[in-house]
């Protein structure tokens, strides 16, 4: 059905166009349509393609190659696995939810939604990419719209948070791209004087690397990836900016652009370096293993609801991490799982800390109390999200995190007991925050003369969102079918088959 179609580049397009036309939109209920519209396309042709994508088939499908700049071997090339199908997915997903969650946003309409369709179409096109020259391009256009969604758009410190996460993200890509620029070269001369940018001619002669190259390339492109994570301890750009962001901002945030840092290990570099791979896997255990117990640790001690979840986002991108470095087809396949259960979790938890700062006035933990009472509702939907993060069994979350730490246990033995300890920790600090926030008596300090329950469109993406936590924990194969037989060969890259 889609044979024909250039379907990944219509994903590309509309979110284009609809930015485009949302941004000369000077009515606020007619930008806000006009960006439904244009990103309700995208969802409905990233559901088509999930319905067309032959499983158990490891090559890339929907492949579009155009010459683009031929004499530097810079092609427009894109393409999709079972990686990233479901990368996509998520993506068109939670832009679409984020448009209805934002239909009360009443300042500068139409700029705030054609950001969030830039910043869409940013992240598909690092999800597609096949060129790291056009890998790069997308990577640096997300920065753009999220720079602004938090200085125009956020709290009091909103110009500092948007510096800081500037400065760190853009850093992290320059060092990334140094390493981009080696592989060229390097493959270059190895095929002959031909240099591309193409991730498949690159990767089809880099067992040919020398190891020294491959450890010090692997690690600009790891420390490029593991900024925008983020991993400990490049991690202090992240709670700033979570803080400050709006919400759909902070939702967009943690469930995409996270993910773009692990997306980037397990494409670029992962298949790319497989020797500096192995050079680099205590670093990257120890590190993953530091950022799940940090975030953990520190979340326990969070007075600010939003940062409580900003910090839980470091700790569970750390257990994507360390599946990734068990270097095992059940490691690697449930940390890509992961990255797309946390996207889905973490969508419900900021959602919810924008609820309450609307309609409770605060997001201080200690001064909320009793809100159960006033908003069922709301507050269900924020007891399946913290259940869903803390790895409750039948969600989402626990068939990822339960995976990862078999994996662990398989790879490196009893090392497994200290990001276990998070386990608990993380239980702790969800079960303490919901039992002061929802039960209890109402506080002095709330206004609850004007508490509500959720309105329509904030409930809306809230019911979609547990929905599917529900529908992919009691079914995971739904987009475990998909991962497994895409990582099959990254494993066997590796050396472990």
């Amino acid at each position: 059905m889609l044979e024909n179609i250039p379907i990944l580049s219509l994903l590309l397009l509309f979110p284009l166009v609809g930015a485009l036309v949302t941004f000369f939109v000077k009515d606020q209920k007619k930008a806000k349509i006009t960006a439904l519209v244009f990103s309700a396309i995208p969802l409905i042709l990233s559901l088509l393609m999930l319905t067309e994508y032959v499983q158990n088939y490891g090559p890339y499908q929907f492949e579009e190659t155009y010459s683009w700049i031929g004499s530097l071997g810079i092609q427009y090339m894109l393409g999709v696995d079972g990686i990233s199908v479901p990368m996509v997915f998520l993506s068109t997903l939670l832009v679409f939810l984020a448009i209805i969650f934002s239909w009360d946003i009443d300042h500068r309409t139409n700029q705030y939604m054609a950001l969030l369709l830039v910043l869409e179409l940013g992240v598909l096109g690092v999800f597609m990419s096949l060129d790291y020259f056009l890998f790069y391009i997308f990577w640096e256009v997300v920065l753009i719209p999220m720079y602004f969604l938090i200085s125009v758009w956020g709290g009091p410190r909103k110009s500092y948070a948007a510096i800081k996460f500037f400065i760190y993200t853009h850093i992290a890509s320059l060092v990334m791209l140094l390493g981009i620029f080696a592989l060229y070269f390097e493959a270059g001369s190895y095929n002959g004087g031909n240099y591309s940018f193409s991730m498949e001619v690159i990767n089809s002669v880099s067992p040919m690397f020398g190891a020294t190259f491959q450890a010090i390339v692997f690690g600009a492109l790891f420390f490029g990836f593991a900024v925008k994570m983020p991993m400990f301890p490049f991690h202090t750009w992240l709670p700033d900016a979570h803080v400050e962001a709006p919400t759909a901002g902070s939702v967009l945030l943690a469930g995409l652009l996270l993910k773009m840092g692990s997306y980037g290990i397990i494409r670029v570099a992962f298949p790319a370096l497989p020797s500096g791979a192995q050079d680099w896997q205590w670093v990257m255990v120890v590190l993953a293993i530091a950022s799940i117990v940090y975030g953990a640790v520190m979340c326990l001690a969070q007075k600010d609801l939003k940062k409580m979840v900003a910090y839980s986002s470091i700790s569970h991108m750390g257990i994507v991490l360390l599946g990734f470095a068990t270097f095992t087809e059940i490691g690697i396949a449930a940390g890509v799982f992961q990255m797309f259960s946390h996207g889905l979790i973490t969508a419900v938890l900021f959602m919810m800390c924008g609820i309450m700062q609307h309609k409770a006035g605060t997001r201080n933990i200690p001064r909320l109390g009793g809100l159960a009472a006033k908003m069922p509702y709301a507050a269900a939907f924020m007891m399946i999200g913290f259940m869903a993060s803390l790895g409750l069994p039948g969600m989402v979350g626990f068939v990822a995190e339960f995976s990862v730490f078999t994996a662990t246990y398989d790879a490196f033995g009893w090392l497994l007991l200290i990001p276990v300890i998070s386990v608990a920790i993380t239980a702790a600090y969800y079960i303490w925050a919901m039992q002061r926030v929802l039960f209890g008596p109402v506080t002095t300090e709330i206004d609850t003369a004007h508490l509500h329950d959720v309105n329509w469109y904030e409930a809306l993406p809230l019911a979609v969102l547990c929905g599917f936590i529900v529908l992919f924990g009691m079914f995971p194969q739904l987009i475990m079918g998909y991962i497994t037989p895409a990582i099959e060969g990254i494993v066997t890259l590796l050396g472990v088959i």
